[in-house]
């Protein structure tokens, strides 16, 4: 039975039209999960390095990036929201141990502000991949001190968070900083769109005055016409921090909010601009030259390869040396020089979900050649550690590619393809099952197909790129009534009722 259902998977995934050496990537680091970087402890507990005996304690702000887990495997993150992340790693103040129980020993108070934000975004991620509300509503308390706890980083609630702000860099960062601000932004908006679900309109419209501050504040003090800048603090020159330069977390959040159908964090104009000036300032065919001059730092990428660079520093206000702060983190400060895979992965699925299809495709083609054969073990992606947690972000560059919408509990399905949408085939998973969406363009209309291969799939509403027509919709030749919407530039389908598909069914929709 394993054996049957692990090749019905893999020849799900490979029967597509996305570019082969892309469904590569992006699924191959999902075998993080079967090397000795994760473990099962007896009791059923899930528990991960950083990489392979490499930092300890499933660290909140390295596998926040890991989009892979919790789609493909969401008993797994939902079983560390309750057991680990709202469970021993909570304290009373609502501030979640980003390593579980070791966290005491780093960071303050053994929180990380990035780790904090990211376990509220997948907290919203893993209800949309349940079935039902059930979970939600058993770690909501919870999900609600935690989000508490951020705001209070915030006490002038503008949206902007002040203060020491531990980070997945390693260090307290200090000041206005536009990437952590932004994901405390997305977050909010992830705890509103939780507390909407769960019918607690007040909390709900605070934290979206909050957030709808914040982003007015990203733009208004912190897009400088070119990207996202920090605001440092003159009472902390000692801390590191990127500054003015071009760093690759910049619109992180708004990357998180793609992701999870959360909307915009910052306007298209701004996120696009900045996007583009990541490709201009940050990547390079080849790292060797600039490296060459920029030492500090591992070499994830070698002369002759290509990457996105962490930070690179444009203007003339700021440089590696001010970033540095007072040096004795200099190992530390080496990051912005390095390429780091999973960074990549988030810019490039951004990139993507933008419209920005060429950029996206060559930062992810990038790692994929650095990983080649002939140069490294196309399994094993390197940060701190093997089999880097960290570089499962791969799957969310997969996501935007597919433009895949979902929300188990309302049995909604969605997909807006980025690259050849007149002709589309990718495998998709759901709450209760996975399989395949399909949609082609032709002389006689345009048709969609959603076919279930495991398990089951409810479906109650279906977004889609479709044309303006007369729809139908079909089950094993049977007749179903829907109506159609124009929303957001898209058809939204609403079926009179629930449809449930199980495996080997599918769900055909056509527009004359």
């Amino acid at each position: 039975r394993l054996h049957r259902e692990t090749r019905l998977w893999r020849d799900t995934w490979y029967d597509s039209t996305l570019p082969f050496w892309l469904l590569d990537r992006t699924m191959l680091n999902t075998s993080i999960l079967a090397t000795s970087t994760s473990l099962r402890f007896a009791d059923g507990r899930f528990w991960g390095w950083e990489g392979v005996g490499c930092c300890a304690g499933t660290c909140t702000h390295v596998w926040g990036y890991a989009q892979a887990v919790g789609r493909l495997f969401p008993e797994l993150e939902r079983d560390l929201r309750e057991r680990v992340d709202y469970g021993l790693a909570l304290n009373a103040s609502g501030r979640i141990g980003f390593r579980g129980e070791l966290s005491s020993a780093e960071g303050q108070d053994g929180w990380a502000v990035d780790g904090q934000a990211m376990i509220i975004l997948r907290t919203w991620r893993e209800h949309q991949c349940s079935p039902d509300g059930a979970f939600l509503r058993r770690v909501w308390p919870h999900a609600k001190c935690a989000l508490d706890a951020l705001i209070a980083r915030d006490p002038d609630a503008d949206g902007i968070l002040d203060g020491a702000q531990h980070n997945t860099l390693d260090s307290a960062w200090f000041g206005r900083v536009a990437w952590l601000s932004g994901l405390y932004v997305a977050t909010l908006r992830a705890g509103a769109a939780m507390a909407e679900d769960l019918r607690e309109v007040d909390y709900a419209a605070r934290l979206r005055a909050i957030a709808d501050r914040g982003g007015e504040k990203l733009v208004r003090d912190l897009f400088d016409g070119d990207y996202f800048i920090n605001q440092t603090d003159p009472a902390h020159p000692e801390t590191i921090n990127s500054g003015t330069g071009c760093h690759i977390d910049q619109l992180l959040g708004q990357s998180w909010a793609w992701q999870v159908g959360l909307g915009r964090v910052v306007p298209e104009k701004e996120a696009r601009t900045a996007l583009h000036s990541l490709w201009r300032y940050n990547f390079s065919p080849d790292v060797g030259p600039y490296r060459a001059i920029n030492k500090p730092g591992r070499w994830y990428a070698m002369p002759g390869e290509a990457g996105l660079l962490m930070t690179t520093f444009p203007r003339t206000d700021w440089n590696f040396a001010k970033a540095s702060g007072d040096r004795t983190k200099g190992s530390i400060a080496g990051y912005f020089n390095e390429c780091m895979n999973g960074f990549e992965y988030q810019v490039a699925g951004h990139m993507i979900w933008e419209g920005l299809v060429l950029e996206g495709l060559a930062v992810t083609r990038a790692v994929h050649d650095r990983y080649a054969p002939l140069r490294r073990n196309p399994w094993n992606e390197v940060e701190c550690g093997d089999h880097y947690a960290r570089s499962m972000a791969s799957y969310g560059v997969y996501l935007a590619a597919c433009g895949f919408e979902y929300h188990g509990p309302s049995g909604h399905l969605g997909f807006s393809p980025r690259l050849t949408p007149e002709n589309f085939r990718a495998a998709f998973t759901a709450a209760e099952g996975w399989g395949a969406f399909s949609q082609k363009a032709e002389v006689t209309g345009w048709t969609a197909r959603v076919e279930v291969k495991w398990g089951r799939v409810r479906l109650k509403t279906l977004s889609l790129d479709a044309p303006a027509g007369k729809v139908t919709a079909q089950v094993a030749g049977k007749e179903l009534r829907l109506t159609s919407s124009l929303i957001g530039g898209r058809s939204t389908f609403s079926l009179d009722e629930d449809l449930i598909l199980n495996d080997g069914e599918s769900l055909t929709l056509r527009v004359a």
